[in-house]
């Protein structure tokens, strides 16, 4: 249990360097925002819950930290946050490291402009029939892979079409003009549009897209199912959720959080979340430690919890 009865001094952990490690893309401070604002929490509101001033709390959802003891519990509850999960974060949780080997024909490629940006690409061990979801800043790395590999690019699946997820799309297409275009936005010719539901195949894998708006208009998630030798099933899910947070949606938020409940929460446990920004992590993992959707609020078994 935190010191002094749920107050604590926060902070962010930073882990040595493992498989597939990289930092959380939003920490406790962000987490807090995005809920206040979303909630319509008034900022005097949410800072008497955390019994600090105005000003410090702006500056402890800038800055993820706080100079003097911030009640994270008591401001989580009054975010409509879970608690328990909140005050995880607080005090340095992240998912733990991946190992990625287990899906061999899965890559994930960060570029960086600014910040960074996750793409991935997977293919069929066989065929080398390989899929690109999101571009990512540049396609230099994807490049590099497909010559080393020798893959042979069949699909480009767009999980939204903000601009750091489709900056290099010009790239990829001018590079492999024969690439099949998947995407949900709606000015996108019909030919390219993706349907909720709709499998395609790739080589021995398929690819599922599951509708996920609300962070962007047009948001889709993948789930690939049919890795060799069993490995989980694993969905790339663009800005919809990140490991211990979520791509921010000021104007729906009700409608993002369903999206990710009923679209990405439901898959098994074991489900490999890949996400545009910060690390891997698993269904399982968001279910216990993710302060969006832990909790009571979001009843499941706990046998598919990872807490």
């Amino acid at each position: 249990m935190p010191p002094d009865g749920g107050r604590i001094w926060t902070k962010q952990s930073r882990r040595a360097s493992l498989l597939s490690y990289m930092p959380l893309e939003d920490h406790i401070g962000d987490i807090c925002r995005k809920a206040r604002v979303q909630s319509g929490t008034p900022t005097a509101k949410a800072a008497h819950a955390a019994g600090v001033s105005e000003v410090v709390l702006e500056q402890f959802e800038s800055e993820g930290v706080c100079r003097v003891p911030l009640d994270v519990g008591a401001l989580a509850r009054e975010l409509g946050l879970d608690e328990a999960a909140s005050q995880r974060v607080a005090l340095g949780w992240e998912p733990p490291a991946v190992d990625v080997r287990r899906w061999r024909e899965l890559r994930m490629l960060t570029t960086r402009e600014g910040f960074e940006v996750n793409s991935f690409v997977a293919w069929d061990p066989a065929t080398r029939e390989c899929a690109l979801f999101d571009t990512g800043w540049n396609a230099r790395s994807f490049f590099t892979l497909v010559a080393e590999h020798q893959l042979i690019p069949r699909h480009l699946f767009i999980t939204h079409t903000h601009g750091d997820h489709v900056a290099a799309l010009g790239e990829v297409r001018r590079e492999f003009p024969d690439i099949s275009l998947h995407s949900n936005s709606r000015h996108a010719p019909a030919m390219q549009r993706v349907t909720h539901g709709q499998r395609i195949k790739l080589g021995g894998l398929t690819v599922e897209s599951r509708w996920t708006p609300g962070h962007a208009e047009d948001g889709v998630s993948y789930v690939l199912e049919g890795w060799p030798q069993g490995a989980p099933s694993v969905a790339v899910v663009g800005d919809a959720i990140f490991a211990g947070s979520m791509g921010k949606d000021f104007q729906t938020p009700a409608k993002a959080m369903g999206a990710v409940r009923e679209q990405i929460l439901t898959l098994p446990g074991d489900t490999l979340i890949c996400p545009g920004h910060g690390p891997l992590t698993t269904v399982a993992g968001e279910l216990c430690n993710n302060p969006f959707f832990a909790g009571a609020g979001f009843a499941v078994d706990p046998a598919r919890r990872d807490c």
